[in-house]
């Protein structure tokens, strides 16, 4: 029987890719674990793997091709003994639709293989543990190619199943396991009869704005230049109108004294180890003691350290923080795991590898997915006070303006002292206002106190 290739889902939130180069062709035997093709996302360029043995029979969507769909069928791999020109003759179990062609296929970028996430480093993740939607009573499982296959062939229900893959993903031995325990095959699902009976026009049509003609009108012929989005920022653009549509953001902001803070982060800086050469091994910057102050604020309120669900609040053990990094059109957030368990240094160091590698785009997909809140920095630009769009499924965002020299009071008198303005925007459905005003206190405390960060 053949193998599908299929468009794989990188990350939970992908829905196409660019399918940048073939790393094989036609007619090349193929053994389980080979690299096939590199494919691009919004964010970053993948090593795609086989999942079986055979040979690369067919190639149905070209290199170059831009916006294949999730689970599209790109290639077909005919089994040992298969006719090879029958297999590319017969097609596959899934139509492609013709391949919409890219207007120039871009160059292959470094690529990187697919890993697990943090907690795993050495193990190298399969392509049968990558996630793939699958569909089970209008909600989305995450899936791998490989479990796919064999719970359909074995007629097994798939949302059924406990994922024991990265993120919870179901994988090859999640389905053997359910096999040998005796697990049903899945019912014939049935549509919901209210909503088969309910019209189209009953359903709220979704906003739109003006069309792009109309708004080219609006211009003079020949006074603009039109560049076409690229995937990151069609992405980008979506991401915000979603957030800003679905989640009910309010805003919060404080003012926060730095002077104790740059003191304490010249001592570290100073007592920094160095190499033979002289160079230090870290330089922890005022963003490092950002992340850690707001991680350690995470826990101290862990009611704010949550994320909302339609059906419940997950309540987060430790903080995950993301950190908004600008990169050439548009902009990624790679997320700290626990970061309330790490030392400045350790949090320099890998902020300084994410920052570095993500205007690279080799992020892999869990590292720039999840987190509990996240950082946005626009200190250095001179930018005094800001709010910040929350990432879902992120319930808040910590928007970081200038440290400045400002005249307060101390002692009922007038003096001068650094200070850095800080925004929250919350999500009301997973904090109310007290809440969020709590959690930006405890920030405060901590960026004001410093030395308590160390300990």
């Amino acid at each position: 029987m053949p193998t599908d290739i299929l468009m794989p889902a990188l990350s939970p939130t992908m829905e196409k890719g660019n399918l940048a180069k073939w790393l094989k062709k036609e007619g090349d035997a193929i053994k389980a674990g080979d690299v096939i093709a590199e494919i691009e996302t919004d964010k970053a360029t993948m090593e795609v793997e086989a999942v079986d043995e055979g040979t690369l029979a067919k190639i149905v969507i070209p290199e170059g091709t831009a916006d294949v769909p999730v689970n599209e069928l790109i290639g077909l791999i005919a089994a040992e003994g298969e006719d090879v020109k029958a297999v590319a003759a017969g097609g596959g179990s899934k139509p492609a639709p013709a391949p919409k062609k890219a207007e120039s296929a871009a160059p292959a970028k470094p690529t990187e293989a697919v890993s697990v996430p943090q907690g795993l480093p050495q193990e190298r993740a399969r392509p049968q543990d990558a996630a793939a939607p699958a569909e089970a009573n209008g909600a989305r499982v995450f899936s791998s190619p490989l479990a796919r296959r064999i719970a359909k062939e074995a007629g097994l229900d798939l949302a059924g199943l406990q994922g024991s893959g990265p993120h919870g993903r179901i994988v090859e031995k999640d389905v053997r396991a359910a096999m040998e325990g005796g697990a049903q095959p899945a019912p014939v699902a049935k549509p919901d009869a209210a909503a088969a009976a309910a019209p189209a026009a009953a359903r709220p049509p979704a906003p739109a704005g003006a069309s792009d003609e109309a708004i080219k009108k609006l211009f003079a012929a020949g006074s603009y230049t039109e560049v076409p989005h690229d995937g990151m920022r069609k992405t980008i653009a979506r991401r915000l109108v979603e957030a800003k549509s679905t989640v009910p953001h309010y805003y919060l902001t404080l003012d926060c004294e730095l002077d104790a803070l740059l003191a304490l982060r010249e001592q570290v800086n100073a007592a920094a180890p160095k190499d033979k050469d002289g160079k230090p091994a870290y330089r922890v910057s005022v963003n490092d003691f950002v992340i850690k102050a707001l991680a350690l604020a995470l826990i101290r309120v862990p009611d704010a350290n949550v994320t909302w669900t339609e059906a419940a609040m997950l309540k987060h053990k430790h903080a995950d923080i993301g950190v908004a990094v600008a990169m050439p059109g548009g902009l990624i957030t790679p997320v700290i795991r626990q970061a309330d368990t790490k030392s400045l240094s350790a949090i320099t160091i890998e902020a300084k590898d994410f920052v570095a590698r993500a205007r690279a785009r080799k992020l892999r997909p869990e590292e720039y997915t999840g987190g509990t809140s996240a950082i946005s920095n626009l200190g250095m630009y001179g930018i005094k006070v800001f709010s910040a769009v929350i990432n879902p499924p992120q319930s808040s965002i910590f928007a970081i303006g200038a440290g400045e020299k400002r005249v307060v009071v101390k002692n009922n008198a007038p003096a001068i002292a650094t200070v850095m303005s800080v925004t929250i925007s919350a999500d009301h459905r997973a904090m109310d206002g007290a809440l969020g005003a709590e959690l930006i206190a405890a920030f405060k405390t901590l960026i004001e106190h410093p030395m308590s960060m160390l300990v």
